[in-house]
C-alpha cells in the first residue's frame, strides 16, 4: 500500500507515459518480487539537464540505481527524458509543471557486487 500510495502521488505529476511505465511494472509483477524478495532500491541523480530555450522544455535526469538484495548489491546507470509543461501550483504540484512523454532511455547494470 506504501509503494501505491506514492505511485499514485508520483502520478498526478505526470502523464500518461509515466502511467504506462507503472502500469507495465505491476503486469509483470515488478513490485511483487521486490516485496517477496525483501529487496531495498536506492536511487541517486547525479544530473538533471534542463533545456529552458525552447517549450516545453527538454529534460534529461542521469543517476545511479542501487538494487540491493541479501546476495548482492547491483547498481545501475539510468537515464530517462521528458518534456516539462507550465501547469497550475497546487499541493500536489507544488512546482508547477507536468512531466510528458517519459522514457527511459538506458537501464544497465554496470556492477555487481557480492555480500
Amino acid at each position: 500500500s506504501a509503494i501505491e500510495h506514492n505511485v499514485s502521488r508520483a502520478l498526478l505529476l505526470a502523464d500518461k507515459s509515466a502511467y504506462n511505465y507503472y502500469r507495465d511494472f505491476t503486469e509483470q509483477g515488478y513490485y511483487n518480487r521486490i516485496i517477496s524478495g525483501n529487496i531495498n532500491q536506492v536511487l541517486k541523480v547525479d544530473s538533471v539537464v534542463v533545456n529552458f530555450t525552447n517549450y516545453p522544455y527538454d529534460v534529461r535526469t542521469y543517476a545511479k540505481q542501487m538494487i540491493i538484495r541479501q546476495s548482492n548489491v547491483t547498481e545501475r546507470s539510468l537515464v530517462s527524458s521528458c518534456k516539462l509543461k507550465n501547469s497550475g501550483r497546487s499541493d500536489d504540484n507544488p512546482n508547477g509543471f507536468i512531466i510528458e512523454n517519459f522514457t527511459v532511455i538506458e537501464n544497465k547494470d554496470i556492477l555487481t557486487i557480492k555480500k
